[in-house]
């Protein structure tokens, strides 16, 4: 279906070269300096990616990209969604004859990955509102916000969907093909006016994949612009595509409509068999040529020689003629006309006296808590129970093994050894947010990729959300051990005691999440942060003490958050010049021979006072929630360089 001649949105891209540096192999004569007829160059090589690739797409289009694995269709797609850094793509993009700015792309555009992001115990609406709440502005009441949601959800045909949770692998949810049109209603949420997807059919059955690309038809004809990456699609899926694009290394085979390809097969002097898909015969073609060096030279040079039969053979811009609109002027028709929705799309003529997100921060940070509350819903009380038996059993071991401990100096030694082992393992309990966040990891990649919310919004709920299950844990590991142990001080160091605890959670809980978002894998995460734990503890001041520590080493002693609510709880419990630890008897006279503050210049843990070692605690769990903003902050562009 050819679209008219005013059509207001049209999408070209020109000259679009993107390639990547990869050295060559050195010789092992080489590496000695000896010489070898055989040696390799050590020099950079590029290998392109790109090469030289133009075309356009009119509203109202779906543009497919083809070819097979390593063909350069996703690099393409990345190129024309602004995920390739400037300093890397060569050529241009533009939208109605005006080049688009990164700000206003991340607005009027939508970008849907391969796998499906989603979170598994949120039903289809509820997954597709929430998105809505990201992603539409404040300003528009929660019926719109509905109505949009409804709207989607029969666009991309899930009403029979709408109320069945998404879930994963091991649990039965929706199905397959479910699952891929709710990943592309989350990003069409907001309406956008450019769509792009990344092989949409992979892993689809072809009766799965036909009706996610019906329903791209429908959302295209609506008056988007679709491009979407396909490896081998379908007669049926072909026979739905407005425009095709054949890549081979990164070079154009052949771009214009598919009714067209046949006869572009014949001219090149190879017709199509009698009873055979032509799109397949196109592939299987140029991938025999792939084998056979500078095979598809011919093909790509007659690409370029032959007729451009778009259009009914007037393949031209509409602004190489001066027939279009620029694009405010198309944005505020289409608004005038009533086809764009309230959504933030309809401020993109005030782009620049705007923010770039739809809602402020704390409305963000309020809809982060809602949906993980809600997605936990089903699970948290399995998942909480866990870690409070967890907590129980810790803590019960702990108060039988220590229990009562006295008054000699046998008993010091036990409390000191029982407050390191505390609090390392409170240290280590943490490292289960590793999993957590890192099964979210691309959820929260492809979400800030285009501005559902700031990377700041979700450190901060992130923080808020892990508050709850932190002070239940200390409250019972403090109610279990304090009184059991046997510890002075009555209430007042208790309540010193659950804080400290608390601190020492909080700490770990920040540190685990900084790893997390350094790395990729939960694995890699374990790694690093288990030898990290171990460190801090053999700098606390317990192995070996502050004085006794080599000069070039007493830094990281200062560094270590082991130290400090190891410190904390050792003062809360000995810094008390009445505690008499240790009586004897003296001239016939009872006297005290250790007390408490001997026991504190012994442990040398004169440097702070307990509760400077408390704020120190929380204030580097802070310092590592900002590292950890700072991660996700430059650790999550998602773009090629």
């Amino acid at each position: 279906m050819m679209k008219p001649i005013n059509s207001l949105f049209v999408l070209s891209f020109n000259n679009l070269t993107y390639s990547l540096n990869r050295r060559k192999d050195m010789s092992l004569p080489s590496i000695f300096g000896r010489k070898d007829t055989s040696a390799i160059d050590t020099l950079s090589k590029k290998k392109v990616l790109l090469n030289d690739i133009s075309d356009e797409a009119k509203e109202g289009e779906i543009l497919a990209i083809l070819g097979p694995s390593g063909s350069g269709k996703s690099t393409l797609i990345d190129a024309l969604a602004n995920r390739i850094t400037k300093e890397s793509l060569k050529g241009s993009v533009i939208m109605n004859g005006e080049a688009l700015d990164s700000g206003v792309l991340k607005m009027i555009s939508a970008y849907v990955m391969q796998d499906d992001l989603l979170f598994p115990m949120l039903t289809v609406e509820e997954t597709l509102l929430f998105s809505a709440e990201f992603r539409l502005p404040r300003s528009l009441s929660k019926l719109k916000k509905m109505e949009r949601v409804q709207a989607v959800i029969d666009e991309l045909g899930l009403r029979n969907a709408a109320k069945t949770l998404i879930r994963d692998e091991g649990h039965r949810g929706i199905s397959g093909g479910e699952r891929r049109r709710v990943s592309i209603g989350v990003d069409i949420i907001h309406d956008p006016i450019l769509l792009f997807l990344d092989e949409p059919t992979s892993g689809l059955d072809s009766s799965c994949a036909f009706m996610v690309v019906k329903a791209l038809q429908r959302i295209a004809r609506t008056g988007r612009i679709i491009f979407m990456s396909v490896h081998q699609p379908s007669s049926r899926v072909v026979s739905l595509l407005d425009q095709m694009i054949f890549i081979s290394q990164g070079e154009i085979v052949y771009y214009v409509s598919p009714t067209n390809l046949s006869l572009y097969l014949s001219d090149f002097g190879y017709p199509v068999p009698e009873n055979e898909d032509r799109t397949e015969f196109m592939l299987y073609l140029y991938r025999e040529l792939e084998g056979v060096p500078d095979g598809t030279k011919c093909i790509v040079e007659f690409c370029k020689s032959w007729p451009k039969v778009h259009d009914n053979g007037q393949f031209s811009s509409y602004y190489s003629k001066g027939l279009g609109l620029s694009l405010t002027e198309a944005i505020n028709a289409r608004i005038s006309s009533g086809e764009l929705t309230d959504g933030d799309i309809n401020n993109i003529t005030q782009t620049s006296a705007i923010s770039k997100f739809a809602n402020p921060f704390w409305v963000e940070i309020i809809v982060l808590l809602k949906r993980s509350l809600t997605n936990s819903k089903w699970r948290m009380p399995k998942q909480f129970m866990l870690q409070v038996a967890g907590v129980v059993f810790v803590g019960s071991v702990l108060a039988s093994v220590f229990w009562r401990l006295d008054k000699t100096a046998g008993g010091v030694e036990e409390r000191i050894g029982f407050f390191v082992f505390i609090v390392t393992t409170i240290f280590f309990g943490t490292t289960d947010v590793l999993a957590v966040f890192l099964q979210d990891r691309y959820i929260f990649m492809r979400e800030t990729a285009y501005n559902a919310y700031r990377r700041s919004s979700y450190v901060l709920y992130h923080s808020i959300i892990i508050i709850p299950t932190l002070f239940v844990l200390s409250i019972l590991l403090a109610s279990l051990t304090f009184s059991s142990v046997g510890l002075d001080g009555g209430y007042s160091s208790f309540l010193f005691y659950f804080f400290a605890i608390f601190a020492s959670f909080w700490a770990g809980n920040s540190l685990v999440s900084l790893v997390s978002g350094l790395v990729s894998q939960v694995m890699l995460g374990y790694i690093v942060v288990m030898p990290t734990i171990g460190v801090f503890l053999l700098f606390s001041g317990f192995f070996i003490h502050r004085d006794r520590l080599p000069p070039y080493w007493i830094w990281f002693h200062y560094i270590s958050v082991v130290k400090y609510p190891f410190q904390a709880i050792v003062l809360n419990e000995f810094d008390n010049p009445y505690l008499c630890l240790v009586e004897g008897v003296n001239l016939n006279y009872k006297s005290c021979l250790t007390t408490g503050l001997d026991i504190v210049r012994k442990q040398d843990t004169t440097d702070l006072s307990k509760w400077s070692c408390l704020w120190i605690t929380l204030a580097i769990g802070i310092l590592y929630r900002f590292l950890f903003y700072i991660s996700l902050l430059f650790g999550s562009k998602n773009k090629r360089k």
